[in-house]
């Protein structure tokens, strides 16, 4: 065989093999499981709704698309391919909620944007969008408009807790138990609503998160 060919042949191998070891090393970060999720936190107030995900089953929830939602070991899993700007959102609850709490925990995988939506009616609702990686902040969202965005450290691999309270016109988001954004007033607020986790890849193309513990609480 020519030096020349021979030397291409084993660099091309070696190219096959270091892409396949990156192959393998996102593969093993997306099946790689969370640390266990926190208990949850006793409710403060009339619960109306509540799932730990420890039935392994996905009662009362109702998926977008298929093969994104799923229950491993006592907690929730979204996963989407690796293409920007893809979504999926699981719904629960009833649109005649009004005054609520929502409390969850979640952990990030791989990715940057997750969250929760809350007075969903007729295909909108109050959208929360917690992100990691270099932002490290929170921005609410109502009809595509932000309305407002504050500082909320959430690494991703661990456990962070999200609250928000709906009440009125009104909200107030804490991360981690901080009070990230408050806003007495948004326009075009849905009266009512549901509420939808989401699951979104983004600018970064890649979505991996775990959910847990979610609680809706009236606020009387």
């Amino acid at each position: 065989m020519d030096r020349r060919l021979g030397t291409s042949v084993a660099l091309v191998a070696l190219l096959v093999s270091s892409l396949a070891l990156v192959g393998a090393t996102r593969d093993e970060t997306r099946d790689a499981l969370p640390m266990a999720s926190p208990r949850p936190a006793k409710p403060r107030g009339r619960v109306l709704f509540s799932d730990d995900f420890s039935s392994g089953r996905l009662q009362g929830w109702t998926p977008d698309r298929p093969g994104v939602w799923s229950v491993r070991r006592g907690m929730l899993r979204a996963d989407l391919p690796d293409e920007k700007q893809l979504r999926s959102l699981l719904h629960a609850g009833d649109t005649l909620w009004t005054d609520v709490a929502v409390d969850l925990d979640f952990c990030m995988m791989r990715g940057v944007d997750k969250g929760l939506v809350v007075r969903v009616l007729d295909g909108t609702g109050l959208g929360v969008d917690v992100r990691g990686g270099g932002y490290q902040d929170a921005i609410v969202y109502m009809g595509g408009l932000p309305q407002g965005r504050g500082r909320a450290v959430n690494p991703n691999g661990t456990w962070n807790h999200l609250r928000i309270e709906v009440r009125g016109e009104g909200y107030r988001l804490f991360v981690n138990g901080d009070l990230v954004l408050h806003r007495a007033r948004v326009r075009d607020l849905n009266p009512r609503g549901a509420i939808a986790l989401p699951a979104y890849t983004g600018g970064a193309g890649e979505c991996t998160v775990w959910y847990d513990n979610v609680v809706v609480t009236a606020l009387d």
